[in-house]
């Protein structure tokens, strides 16, 4: 009921996207999916005013909306049953599951570049059961980030012996054929992973498949700017994007980037070396209630419509 209500109170978006080429999806039929260019995944509670807190009527929603991937930051937190749960749903909906975040104490805990035992064990433990979470929820990437930094010692000690964890802990999932996705973070200066030309230095570092970048063009947007050219610059390295409009960390079309642009660029290039990326919508609503998410899948709809 709750889904038939949501797309009653959404007919006046469906027919502009319609006359604009797309279509909102109807859990009846009578509509086809969005088309959209690039792989978006939503996260659990983002349309939870529109279908309710139940993550597989939830689930159901994204791919009635055309996100065909999911992102779940707390996923290892969840009981093995709810996991099970949600990859055998995801399985029949054709989802692909995203990042989940490897348990490593919080982002800036167990900060590897003091070079500590314990902080490591703590890492490579959070590692070996993100290996039996993969594999239960059909998962490749998890999230990495090394913690603060350890102000006491030199950068360049404090980058080696991140590159040493991050080694251990790509011998851990490399045979599994997973990916971790490291993460270069704004949420405080204190934290030892900033900038993409610093992640790339030390993924190439590691010199493993399973230690990569996930570029959040959010934190990127208030570290560093110039998206494009990073991107460009630091691509052979990238594995993973994360998305959130700057300033409020919202869905796109509510701040100052311009993802269109930047979209139009992932797709181009990932098209012509026959790669593909998933999007994780890592951001807010900047509106309440079933009239914010209506808002903000119309804004994907809008920035996914790029000229090829």
């Amino acid at each position: 009921m709750l889904r038939r209500n949501f797309v009653k109170s959404t007919l006046g978006v469906a027919g502009a996207a319609i006359a604009a080429g797309e279509t909102f999806a109807n859990p009846t039929g009578t509509l086809a999916p969005n088309k959209f260019k690039l792989k978006y995944a939503s996260h659990f509670g983002m349309f939870q005013n529109s279908v309710g807190k139940d993550v597989i009527d939830q689930l159901k929603f994204m791919a009635d909306q055309g996100f065909m991937a999911l992102e779940d930051n707390g996923m290892m937190g969840r009981p093995v049953e709810e996991q099970e749960k949600i990859a055998k749903e995801m399985l029949r909906l054709k989802m692909e599951m995203g990042v989940f975040v490897v348990d490593k104490g919080g982002n800036g805990a167990n900060t590897l570049a003091a070079g500590k035992k314990e902080n490591i064990d703590i890492f490579l433990n959070g590692c070996r059961k993100a290996v039996e979470v993969a594999k239960r929820v059909n998962a490749k990437w998890m999230t990495v980030v090394p913690g603060d930094f350890e102000r006491n010692l030199p950068i360049g000690v404090q980058t080696g012996h991140v590159i040493d964890a991050l080694r251990r802990g790509a011998e851990i999932l490399e045979p599994a054929g997973l990916v971790m996705v490291l993460e270069p973070l704004s949420d405080s200066p204190n934290l030892f992973l900033r900038t993409s030309d610093q992640t790339y230095e030390i993924c190439r570092g590691v010199n493993s498949k399973s230690c990569k970048i996930l570029y959040d063009i959010y934190h990127m947007q208030k570290n560093e700017g110039r998206l494009i050219h990073n991107i460009d610059m630091t691509w052979s390295e990238i594995d993973y994007f994360q998305i959130g409009d700057e300033p409020g960390r919202n869905e796109p079309t509510t701040g100052e980037i311009n993802y269109k642009n930047i979209f139009k660029y992932i797709y181009d290039r990932s098209k012509k070396e026959n790669k593909s990326f998933i999007m994780g919508m890592e951001h807010g609503v900047s509106q309440k209630g079933k009239e914010g998410e209506t808002a903000l899948i119309k804004a994907y709809v809008d920035s996914d419509n790029f000229a090829m």
